[in-house]
């Protein structure tokens, strides 16, 4: 018997105008005369995100939803070259910490998944050095919330670059000029084009790095792999963790566009991926990354509530025998 939970991702389709990634370009930033009028729209911008983060955590509650993906776009402009003398996270202390009050009250797991551009394995100095200052905007955001920044940023392995052996190699020199403190925040997933689950599994390994695993992205980049015969690998990777297996779930869109997400999850493709793997892990929270978001997971809850091995907990928590 292992307990699953499901959460999604960043925003609700049943919430409106709860957007948590308003933006402004920096295009738009210098129209604006004014240098501090500007920063000033650019705080009120990124309160608002937080607000609506807040709304939206306070909707997660009311569905019993313990799994969140905080959007990575909450403060625009926030690590651009020519607003490094901006401190972004002093007008952001009340809201932080009416967010930090609320997860109090009502736990829940929340991360991050960084944008694409974080790219710990770029050969490129100038590249890294944004990477490393974008997760530790993430660190300070998560200390802000009070919560503890251990295994809470989900990263890709990164680029190719033509040539995988070595940017697996280059991934393992660059990361010893990363802060421990934000080493300490990753977790690697295998992706649909580039990196295996093999390949990621020889770095988290390498690394102390737990490995998110996506069954989606397996399906779509194995090398004729079997994630089965490297399920009690991916296990052993969160060993050190103080939080629970985590895995993405999502399907695809269609036999002709499989990579992309579908707007709802396939039951049954994720049942049986459950089948395969219960019992042997008391607890796995499942990342729902669906185009209809929230709709998606309580779509899923009414298509598992049909299965006789599935025992729900409460509205998004459920047994799997």
């Amino acid at each position: 018997m292992t307990i699953v939970r499901l959460g999604y991702v960043a925003m609700s389709v049943h919430l409106h105008n709860c957007s948590p990634s308003q933006t402004m370009t920096f295009a738009q930033f210098q129209k604006i005369k004014d240098r501090e009028a500007a920063i000033k729209k650019l705080e009120r911008i990124a309160v608002s995100n937080l607000e609506n983060c807040l709304r939206l955590l306070k909707h997660n509650k009311a569905h019993d939803i313990r799994f969140f993906r905080l959007s990575s776009r909450l403060i625009p402009l926030a690590n651009h070259e020519e607003l490094d003398d901006w401190n972004y996270m002093k007008p952001l202390g009340d809201i932080l910490e009416q967010i930090a009050e609320f997860l109090h009250n009502y736990p829940m797991r929340i991360d991050f998944h960084p944008d694409h551009f974080v790219l710990l394995n770029s050969p490129d100095a100038d590249i890294l050095k944004m990477s490393i200052k974008t997760l530790r905007m993430h660190e300070k955001l998560l200390r802000g919330m009070q919560i503890d920044p251990q295994h809470r940023c989900v990263l890709h392995i990164g680029g190719g670059y033509n040539d995988k052996e070595q940017a697996l190699e280059q991934f393992i020199h660059n990361w010893g000029f990363v802060p421990i403190d934000l080493q300490k925040m990753v977790m690697l997933e295998n992706d649909d084009t580039t990196f295996t689950l093999q390949h990621t599994l020889y770095l988290c390994e390498k690394l102390n790095v737990p490995l998110v695993f996506d069954l989606h992205h397996h399906l779509a980049n194995h090398e004729n792999e079997d994630w089965k015969q490297h399920w009690g690998r991916i296990v052993s990777s969160w060993q050190h963790s103080p939080l629970p297996l985590k895995m993405h779930i999502s399907s695809p869109r269609s036999d002709q566009d499989f990579r992309a997400h579908n707007d709802f999850i396939d039951a049954q493709m994720f049942m049986n991926f459950l089948n395969e793997i219960k019992g042997t892990v008391e607890q796995i929270d499942c990342m729902i990354e669906a185009k209809q978001k929230d709709e998606a997971l309580f779509r899923l809850v009414r298509d598992l509530e049909g299965y006789k091995e599935v025992e729900f907990i409460d509205g998004a928590s459920f047994y799997i025998r």
